[in-house]
């Protein structure tokens, strides 16, 4: 079974793989949304206030057929509009898919998160699923494929859109927010056979890394009824203190378009406005990708920096102190560390992708994620109190290469976790890491 499972995720990531920013920037942008911009299910419309409501309580239900590429299959999925929480401590609305068990099993499940890296809400899995078409969404599209494995062995999966309906890019508290508020809905709602017994894993790449580990570490305060179901979260290509990643590719071939997606994501999120501190280039560059996905970012502004982003006086990106702050708020590093077991793995060969800074203490990572802040993090969890962490680190494997070598230990590792195995540790074998301390603000 173990071997079935690892051959299915192998295949089924390389594929979703070719739907990433490197292999589909060649994708011409043709594909566009059907409804999604009049889809009066993802609008919570009800009299009393959305504030009233708990976190995770389902506001709208509805079945539909799982879509690929817009085409309905046999499979079908169920969606919830519930309630949550925004980056902000708002009251929000948010959509979350699920596929039942093909064998009726109630007591296990996945949380997938996407890495569908977006600022445009219609790239959210939850549109895909629903049979709406766009080019970021390609991405959610071939993430199917992550469902064949686990529906094969029973489990019953979730896919929340992590980035909420704001798209609100790299917002990491919201990304944990939104998932964690995901598997309460799941779990409440009559129509997916989950109930309180049902026992979740979390799982996710890149972006949804982020949403994954995010959950991992709001748990215990913000949702310590989800927590207490949680058998573990198993993660790769982790994004962890993003000043550091944005220093980490300033200037590299591919993964260069992050900057602006990071400066305009940290505004969207947070409620704060960086456009006065950006040159005529950064803000033709700004409007160019307000709602752009990742698809339109990587690749596309090869030897990008924020300098060139940036004002003169703004050369140094630590002289907005509301960026730093907005940095500081998504640094993983200064949030709780999770009770549950954790699988974390993180390439290291961001050269094969045209990244070839090696800043001083930040160093070298996959080409987008920086391996030091990864192995920090880890020995963080060590030494803070958890010590079923597994590190492993693909020196020879950068960002998209990583993925296909994590996926199918993922998937083993979450079945022994779902099989009540011991889970095993490489605290005390981590290699040392960066300095995760937050940032301080500088005089432009």
């Amino acid at each position: 079974m173990r071997k079935n499972t690892s051959r299915l995720l192998a295949v089924a990531v390389t594929a979703a793989l070719a739907a990433t920013p490197l292999a589909a920037s060649a994708v011409p942008a043709a594909a566009t949304t059907s409804s999604a911009a009049t889809d009066s299910f993802y609008t919570y419309d009800g009299s009393a206030p959305l504030a009233s409501f708990e976190p995770g309580t389902v506001l709208k239900t509805r079945t539909l057929p799982y879509h690929i590429v817009g085409l309905p299959t046999p499979v079908t999925a169920i969606q919830l509009l519930y309630r949550t929480t925004d980056a902000q401590g708002r009251p929000a609305a948010n959509v979350t898919t699920v596929v039942r068990s093909l064998t009726g099993d109630s007591s296990k499940a996945v949380s997938y998160q996407s890495f569908y890296d977006s600022l445009d809400p219609q790239d959210s899995p939850s549109r895909a699923v629903a049979g709406d078409l766009s080019l970021g969404g390609l991405i959610p599209n071939a993430e199917s494929l992550f469902l064949i494995p686990a529906l094969t062995q029973g489990y019953n999966i979730v896919i929340p859109d992590t980035e909420g309906q704001s798209a609100d890019f790299a917002a990491g508290p919201e990304y944990g927010t939104n998932t964690l508020d995901s598997i309460r809905a799941a779990v409440r709602s009559g129509a997916t056979g989950m109930n309180a017994d049902t026992r979740f894993g979390l799982l996710g790449y890149s972006g949804g890394a982020i949403a994954t580990n995010w959950a991992a570490a709001l748990a215990p305060s913000y949702a310590p009824d989800v927590n207490a179901r949680l058998v573990g979260f198993t993660e790769g290509g982790l994004m962890v203190a993003p000043a550091h990643n944005l220093k980490y590719v300033d200037g590299s071939l591919a993964w260069s378009g992050v900057i602006p997606m990071a400066v305009i994501g940290v505004s969207r999120s947070f409620g704060i406005d960086l456009k006065p501190y950006l040159s005529d280039y950064g803000l033709s560059v700004y409007r160019q990708l307000e709602q752009g996905s990742i698809i339109d970012a990587v690749g596309h502004y090869p030897g990008l920096t924020w300098k060139k982003m940036a004002k003169p006086q703004y050369a140094d990106p630590n002289s907005v102190p509301a960026f730093v702050d907005a940095v500081n708020r998504n640094n993983l590093g200064s949030a709780p560390t999770p009770t549950v077991p954790g699988q974390i793995a993180q390439g290291n060969g961001g050269v094969l992708e045209g990244t070839f800074a090696n800043p001083a203490g930040i160093g070298t990572g996959d080409g987008v994620m920086v391996a030091g802040d990864v192995r920090a993090l880890a020995r963080q969890y060590c030494a803070t109190g958890n010590g079923r962490i597994t590190y492993q680190q693909y020196d020879l494997l950068s960002h998209l290469g990583a993925a296909v070598a994590w996926a199918p230990s993922a998937f083993v590792w979450l079945n022994d976790r779902f099989a009540g195995r011991p889970a095993p540790t490489d605290c005390g074998h981590i290699p040392a890491g960066n300095d995760l301390t937050p940032e301080r603000p500088t005089a432009s």
